[in-house]
């Protein structure tokens, strides 16, 4: 990370919520303090939830004036919270006046997970998904991922504690490579959040040259969305495989995992009627993951207003996972949650000012 600048006379305040341990150690040397100050705010920010600079008793009154007037600790704003009967919790979040975001946490026995957004929008054009449909506007900010993580901890009571971080909400990841890595990096400090890099995924419609960037930076999980055996049918659903096929993608996705032992990857696969659930399409699958050191996540597909798809028979979706579990591939079923709030893989759409042109955007990112 690049150090951080002193606050200059414009009047507006660094933000410290999404500086990671780096960037805060060279914020606290730019301002000429000792950089150790660095992990104190991390605990007080992350771990302990505190805004308020002037209840960070460890810091010199000296020291906590100063932050006071020239930083805060800002998250995004919680404009509509939301519980469906299964537990699941939404939260549409401002951040700034005319975006709005999604995030949304799922409770199961033993675990919380919680799904964060990486943009306001997306650029990728997937055919199923319902974000896409909201064009793309920009970018989050470090903070605003990280806020999202923030602001849930501070809505969820004690007994409902986040356990995982899925980036699994709006936008694609490594379109928003710097910062989604410094805040995924404060997702896994022991003085920030501390979960493991085993309870950190990052879902990815496969951008290849920043997977292999990834690889060099990060160890967080990995998951792919896959949702067809073959470039054709996946050129019409995920539209940034013309760009990145599936040899180079699954290429990738073995040499991100080849490094320094890392764990499977997981391939996601939402299920189409008639689409992409046939027995053949099946075994195709299998086939092509024969040597990639993989576990399916087959996602029963969510339906949303104007989507021209349809969900697989329950029918369709067991006959599907068991011949990928004859051939030897780890295979699971998601559970649908948060349907009612909209809150369901592939649903989640907040609020976005678009930018309109995606593709000729989409291209000056790549």
């Amino acid at each position: 990370m690049k150090s951080v600048p002193a606050p200059d006379n414009s009047g507006e305040k660094t933000n410290l919520l999404g500086l990671d341990r780096q960037a805060m150690e060279d914020y606290f040397r730019s301002i000429g303090d000792k950089p150790f100050r660095a992990v104190q705010l991390l605990q007080w920010i992350h771990q302990r939830g505190i805004a308020d600079f002037d209840r960070m008793s460890n810091l010199s009154k000296s020291l906590r004036a100063y932050l006071s007037e020239h930083c805060e600790i800002r998250p995004p704003s919680v404009i509509l919270a939301q519980q469906a009967g299964d537990g699941v919790r939404k939260w549409v979040l401002q951040v700034d006046a005319n975006n709005r975001i999604e995030t949304v946490f799922i409770p199961e026995e033993g675990r919380g997970t919680l799904c964060i957004s990486s943009q306001v929008g997306c650029a990728l054009d997937c055919s199923f998904c319902s974000t896409a449909r909201q064009g793309f506007n920009r970018n989050l900010s470090a903070d605003e991922i990280i806020g999202q993580l923030w602001v849930a901890q501070r809505e969820l009571s004690e007994e409902r504690r986040i356990t995982n971080v899925v980036l699994m909400g709006m936008g694609e990841p490594l379109l928003n490579f710097a910062n989604v890595v410094a805040a995924t990096q404060l997702m896994m400090d022991d003085f920030a959040y501390g979960l493991s890099k085993r309870r950190v995924t990052l879902s990815t419609s496969g951008i290849v040259p920043a997977l292999d960037r990834l690889a060099e930076v990060s160890d967080v999980s990995l998951a792919v969305s896959l949702h067809a055996p073959d470039d054709a049918l996946r050129n019409e659903l995920v539209p940034i495989n013309q760009k990145y096929p599936i040899k180079e993608l699954l290429a990738a996705c073995k040499r991100y995992i080849g490094k320094e032992g890392r764990r499977k990857v997981t391939i996601e696969y939402v299920l189409l009627e008639g689409v992409n659930d046939s027995p053949a399409q099946a075994r195709a699958l299998a086939k092509l993951l024969a040597n990639v050191p993989s576990k399916v996540n087959l996602i029963p597909f969510n339906p949303f207003p104007v989507s021209r798809y349809r969900r697989s028979s329950p029918e369709s979706i067991a006959r599907f996972s068991e011949i990928l579990q004859s051939a030897g591939l780890i295979t699971t079923t998601r559970k649908t949650r948060g349907v009612g709030i909209d809150a369901a893989c592939g649903q989640l759409v907040g609020r976005v000012n678009d930018k309109s042109r995606r593709h000729i955007r989409l291209q000056a990112q790549l």
